[in-house]
């Protein structure tokens, strides 16, 4: 079925080769990413996102991380920061002031999970979001925190969710949405329901069905076959994105879809 919102992308087929051609060639004019996550029993999405970011093409990367971590890292680690703990070891209400400072600097922020599951965290997560009005990526766990304040969210602009589909169903649920989402529907039907979602709401959402990448922003759709799940939920497809949108902060759903062909 032809659906003029459905637009479908291969390998060997971009949609919008314009986004990787126009990438910045320097440095000091490819944007400033802020990645943010982690806690006491582990940093690796962080990480791996800083490291992608960079790779990517990003102008520069800062990551913030919770200070219970300050002895795990050594301290000639370059682009970290650290911010005020809570018992649990994650980011402590009191982080909100380097978070701010973060959001000021960057031209984007990463929310890339490895996060925990503290109420605490959870609570400045969302008066960060609700502050800050530049692009932001919501991936991983840091997804699941955020998700009580999902009216918020779901209303703010410049807003991207890369989640799973378990988490894509519980979002609709939490926003009484009137569409059942189920892990055997077909993929039209999926598409249909993003397209219907996000002429509702201001954000761009990217899921996983069907080994099928499915983008939605502003009622348009794209799609594109993806048999590498483990890229989603290690983070790296979220830190290209994130790079890939602080380029374009006004076309999200091209700037998703053309950072799914780079390596």
């Amino acid at each position: 079925m032809e659906l003029a919102y459905w637009q479908r992308q291969t390998p060997e087929q971009p949609l919008f080769p314009d986004i990787e051609w126009n990438k910045p060639e320097q440095r000091s004019r490819a944007g400033k990413l802020g990645i943010i996550g982690g806690n006491k029993l582990g940093f690796a999405g962080v990480a791996e996102a800083y490291s992608t970011a960079l790779a990517s093409g990003v102008g520069e990367a800062r990551a913030l991380l919770p200070d219970v971590l300050k002895n795990t890292l050594p301290r000639t680690m370059a682009g970290v920061t650290y911010a005020p703990s809570n018992p649990s070891g994650g980011l402590a209400q009191e982080s909100i002031s380097e978070l701010r400072a973060l959001s000021t600097w960057s031209d984007g922020l990463l929310l890339i999970g490895d996060a925990g599951r503290n109420s605490q965290t959870a609570i400045v997560y969302s008066q960060l979001l609700r502050d800050y009005q530049g692009p932001a990526a919501i991936t991983r766990d840091a997804v699941d925190l955020v998700r009580n304040d999902s009216a918020t969210l779901a209303a703010r602009p410049n807003t991207v969710l890369i989640l799973s589909f378990a988490q894509l169903q519980k979002l609709f649920r939490t926003l009484y949405y009137p569409k059942i989402l189920t892990f055997s529907m077909q993929l039209l039907q999926l598409v249909e329901a993003l397209h219907k979602f996000t002429v509702t709401y201001p954000i761009t959402i990217t899921t996983l069905h069907q080994d099928t990448l499915v983008t939605a922003s502003s009622g348009k759709v794209a799609t594109m076959p993806w048999n590498d799940p483990m890229r989603i939920w290690r983070g790296t497809v979220a830190a290209r994105a994130s790079v890939y949108y602080i380029w374009n902060p006004s076309q999200p759903l091209e700037a998703i879809t053309a950072s799914l062909l780079s390596k």
